[in-house]
């Protein structure tokens, strides 16, 4: 009898495959994380090995978040085009090469080279493993192990927020080399571990090679302990999507709608998270200060996560995001108008929580909303908006903030509350649809 991808991949159900899968993915996830986050972490450090003021040491977030813009949406081009799994053993390969040559940067002009190159490979791991998690995942529970994905996010910002803490405890000088060398060695595992990751069914079938998916679905059936295809056992080939497009009249308008989105929410996440570790490590406000207090709001959020886990299933993505795009901006507006220390910590952990929610939510719904053909295209083009976004704020912003922290904290409160307008926009639900 013949059957679709979705069909075989509901039989075999979420078990073994997809836990070494998301342990597989999470591990170099966790790693970007840290990579990007390590920008706000070592601005001061390298401005001290090398005589730069801290606004020119943070050039080196600059030139990575530039690499990660280019790599997202050359990576998941390719992606499309060539495979998920020769993109993804390249682009961790690359993670590893460049990171951990930037421990040893003799100069500020070949760290800004290594760090760059780093970018554009962490660009492009992001927007290919979430295509290839996806493609591997029955509908009915698609969205939960996406937002778990996501999840290794909160996981590595706790590790670099711990590293940056025992980096400036320990470490009288070149912390960066070490907080750089704690971010490299996870890709350097990462290479290994991703040989084991087959192609993607839905891939190999667009492409003609119904045999190779049928070997790769039996590996998945194995796995998760369900009976195999048998030689009788036809799966379907979907028909060729006439407008695979990104910008095709089909799809134009949820394109248009989620990059915005994506780029509202990166510009007000990193704009926060750039510029806050510095300030409440070394001024704070009473016991919202330090390195303790900024892994406090790395753990906050984990429960973040958690909801939108729970959301996404149970609401729905639109709703989900929106719901927390809503609450990322209570938290920035109850900032502005918090007095007291232990109403401003509260704040902070707010924003953490609701931010990170609104990531796995984001990260749950944006691939689903194209097909295979433009899948990995339509998540490098996301993550490039969010590489712009991140890109804008260590520099733009940066004029925004002399004029005061709460002021930029004002701006992302309204930045966010449109990305709310632009996501109830999406006029579509994806909630335990088949992909196609």
């Amino acid at each position: 009898m013949p059957q679709t991808v979705d069909d075989i991949l509901t039989r075999a159900g979420t078990g073994s495959f997809q836990r070494k899968l998301l342990m597989v993915f999470g591990l170099v996830w966790a790693a970007d994380a840290m990579q990007v986050l390590a920008v706000g972490f070592t601005g001061a450090s390298i401005a001290a090995t090398f005589g730069l003021s801290i606004p020119e040491a943070l050039q080196t977030g600059t030139l990575f978040f530039l690499g990660m813009l280019i790599g997202a949406s050359l990576f998941g081009r390719l992606a499309d085009r060539f495979g998920r799994r020769k993109v993804l053993i390249i682009t961790v390969a690359m993670d590893a090469v460049f990171g951990l040559l930037s421990v040893f940067a003799p100069n500020f002009a070949i760290l800004l080279g290594l760090r760059f190159l780093t970018g554009l490979a962490v660009g492009g791991t992001l927007p290919v493993d979430y295509a290839l998690m996806a493609e591997f995942l029955p509908a009915r529970s698609r969205g939960r192990w996406l937002v778990m994905l996501e999840g290794f996010w909160a996981v590595g910002t706790v590790v670099i927020a711990l590293a940056a803490w025992a980096v400036s405890l320990y470490v009288p000088a070149d912390g960066w080399r070490y907080i750089f060398l704690v971010t490299g060695l996870p890709a350097v595992v990462g290479i290994w571990l991703r040989l084991w990751v087959p192609e993607s069914p839905h891939h190999l079938l667009r492409k003609g090679k119904a045999k190779e998916a049928k070997q790769v679905l039996n590996q998945v059936l194995d796995a998760n302990g369900a009976p195999q295809l048998v030689a009788g056992d036809e799966i379907v080939i979907p028909a060729p999507v006439a407008q695979s497009s990104i910008f095709s009249p089909m799809l134009r308008h949820r394109t248009v709608w989620v990059l915005l989105v994506w780029f509202l929410v990166s510009i007000s996440y990193y704009g926060v998270f750039t510029w806050m570790p510095a300030r409440l490590a070394d001024e704070g406000f009473g016991y919202v200060r330090g390195y303790g207090f900024l892994v406090l709001v790395a753990l906050a959020q984990l429960p973040g996560y958690a909801l939108a886990a729970w959301g996404v299933e149970s609401w729905g993505r639109r709703p989900t995001l929106i719901a927390f795009l809503l609450l990322s901006a209570v938290g920035c507006a109850l900032f502005l108008v918090a007095s007291e220390s232990l109403f401003i910590g509260g704040s902070i952990l707010l924003m953490s929580f609701a931010l990170l929610g609104t990531w796995g939510a984001l990260y749950a719904f944006t691939p689903e909303l194209y097909p295979t053909a433009s899948r990995a295209t339509g998540m490098g083009a996301a993550g490039s908006m969010a590489r712009l976004g991140g890109l804008l704020a260590p520099s733009a912003l940066a004029l925004v903030i002399a004029q005061g922290f709460s002021v930029a904290i004002g701006l992302f409160a309204v930045l966010l509350l449109l990305a709310a307008g632009a996501a109830f926009m999406i006029r579509i639900e994806t909630r335990q649809t088949s992909l196609t």
